[in-house]
């Protein structure tokens, strides 16, 4: 990733900064700059519309799984739930046979210590479980993204921390953008939180640029980084903050090669929201 004091990439022998660096005061020419300096596609006005809708339906989607979710249900019957919830809506699951291996279900169900990627199987939710539910849909070609956690009747303290901590996480860190502020003070607000409430945040794996693709660029890393890319209008990009309440690292399940647990069977939470930067602000698109 090229930063302002890099050489830049033109061969002009001047520092990034002092030469092809995108300049906020002319954002007709961010699109063109931010694609060739970053991969970064900065939206138009028809493509945030669409978007904003994909949003506001993976959003309904999920809270409809939500309120589904409790004791006696199987993760598996929730992702059947899902299946019939896209067709209803006319959307495309984006998980189900996304990646290599292929993901095998459409939606992502990660229960207690399981950090992110969770498949969806005959497991039965049960009193004193956490679970994340993510969702992502694909309408007329764009994509919104969005998780939740679910507490499952009583859950112990710990549970109750780092669900209540993850949140915090993300909706703090929402708070301070606008256009100007660097990527790097996402994850600076989301440290400082986990630290105070003693605890770690996952670093290897990070919020993404989404709504054209998938996954496109930039990486919204939520522990500590230097990634001096400032923020410009019309960028879209989920911010998901994985907490854990003890160490951070995780590992990936090495025969389905896409749960990922924490290494220490500590429970594990995250909270998912698309952004949209605007002129002065920002917008939540997953919002109900």
């Amino acid at each position: 990733m090229i930063s302002r004091n890099d050489p830049c990439w033109c061969g002009s022998n001047k520092k990034f900064k002092k030469c092809h660096y995108p300049q906020l005061k002319n954002n007709s020419e961010a699109p063109k700059n931010y694609l060739k300096s970053y991969g970064i596609i900065i939206k138009n006005k028809k493509q945030v519309e669409g978007i904003k809708r994909a949003c506001k339906i993976a959003a309904k989607i999920l809270d409809k799984l939500c309120k589904a979710a409790k004791t006696g249900v199987t993760t598996l019957e929730l992702d059947n739930l899902a299946n019939d919830l896209h067709k209803k809506y006319d959307v495309i699951p984006a998980p189900l046979n996304y990646g290599s291996p292929p993901f095998p279900k459409s939606i992502c169900t990660s229960l207690n210590d399981v950090v992110c990627h969770g498949i969806p199987d005959k497991t039965k939710l049960k009193d004193g479980d956490i679970l994340n539910i993510d969702v992502t849909c694909i309408l007329d070609g764009y994509y919104g993204d969005t998780s939740r956690m679910v507490i499952i009747g009583e859950v112990s303290e710990e549970k109750k921390k780092v669900v209540a901590t993850s949140y915090q996480c993300l909706m703090e860190s929402i708070k301070i953008l606008k256009p100007g502020i660097k990527i790097f003070e996402i994850a600076n607000v989301i440290e400082k939180i986990a630290k105070e409430k003693d605890c770690s945040v996952v670093n290897q794996f990070v919020g993404h640029g989404v709504g054209i693709g998938f996954h496109e660029p930039p990486q919204i890393p939520h522990s500590y980084n230097d990634i001096q890319i400032p923020l410009v209008p019309a960028m879209t990009f989920t911010i998901e903050p994985m907490i854990n309440a003890g160490l951070r690292e995780c590992a990936v399940d090495p025969e389905d090669k896409w749960t990922a647990k924490t290494i220490d069977s500590e429970p594990s939470a995250q909270f998912e929201h698309t952004i949209l930067i605007t002129e002065n602000s920002h917008e939540i698109l997953t919002l109900l």
